[in-house]
């Protein structure tokens, strides 16, 4: 199971720190690109709900554990034409490492029950279903960190926040897993100000319910730039070639939370657009891996 992948990661990670040649022109990938990395395929796929889209795939490392769990979860502008293949890579690396990862799959902008409330139910339902299957496989639920890439970082850091919900909220759930870390991966954090007429901030709305501007309540509840503190280990990574994802996403978060008291770390990759940061085989990689990692210690809080 694990052997397949121990044989490539040294490699992968080796020649992320290479870097690409001086002088060399860099052109970011597209998400063509990304939808075209290999996808490798899950030890297991388990349902945490009844309805189709309602799974996550785990991958579990070598050893008896028990195992550091990262939990995964894809973007693709929230929609429903983009599912959790494209991160696959991601979660089957850090698994090599000694990380078991639990990839979720949620009902998107698109499917039926998909938007709001439905997608941030599912992305919570999925989380706390982690307790569920915890001795079954030997995960480490005292060690667990939320990864997120673009709309999916939305959702990683979301999960951080949701504890400060009212507790008759549906969305924040009976009893929020706890997280060490949050790593957000190009990630969307507010969502008002992403809001757009056209591109990945056309389908705020549609992910909301209506304009950003009469949900007031909705933010609240669901733009993590509202939500801070979170009381974790918060780690931004952004491309500064990133045509999709502004870093003023990132600076803006750390700011807002840096005032409430949290620590939160913004690293800018050179060089790297919006999916060199889920890619396995490119130059930046290596930063997201060394992330991941250190968001899976105890929380700075504690």
């Amino acid at each position: 199971m694990g052997s397949s992948r121990r044989g490539t990661v040294v490699l992968l990670l080796a020649a992320a720190a290479c870097g690409a040649p001086s002088g060399e022109k860099i052109t970011v990938m597209s998400a063509a690109d990304a939808l075209a990395l290999p996808q490798p395929a899950a030890d297991h796929r388990i349902s945490y709900g009844d309805e189709r889209l309602q799974f996550g795939e785990l991958r579990l490392p070598e050893g008896e554990g028990p195992h550091p769990v990262a939990i995964v979860i894809h973007g693709g502008c929230w929609l429903a034409e983009y599912d959790l293949g494209y991160i696959s890579g991601l979660a089957d690396i850090l698994t090599d490492s000694g990380v078991a990862t639990w990839s979720i799959e949620y009902r998107r902008v698109g499917d039926d029950g998909g938007g709001w409330p439905g997608t941030f139910q599912d992305v919570a339902d999925a989380v706390d279903f982690l307790p569920l299957i915890a001795a079954d496989f030997n995960l480490n639920l005292d060690r667990v960190a939320a990864v997120g890439h673009s709309a999916g970082g939305q959702l990683a850091l979301w999960l951080a926040g949701r504890k400060w919900l009212d507790g008759a909220d549906p969305l924040r759930g009976e009893a929020p897993l706890s997280l060490n870390g949050v790593v957000a991966l190009a990630g969307i954090t507010d969502l008002a100000a992403y809001a757009a007429p056209d591109g990945c901030g056309a389908v705020v709305p549609e992910l909301l319910g209506g304009d950003p501007t009469d949900f007031a309540d909705r933010l609240g509840r669901g733009s993590p730039i509202v939500m801070v503190p979170f009381g974790i280990t918060q780690i931004l990574i952004i491309g500064d070639l990133d045509p999709i994802v502004p870093k003023s996403q990132a600076i803006s978060f750390a700011e807002a939370a840096r005032k409430m008291g949290d620590e939160v770390e913004v690293i800018e990759v050179a060089g790297a657009g919006h999916f060199e940061l889920v890619d396995p085989a490119n130059p930046a990689f290596a930063t997201v891996h060394s992330a991941v990692l250190r968001a899976l210690e105890p929380a700075w809080s504690e």
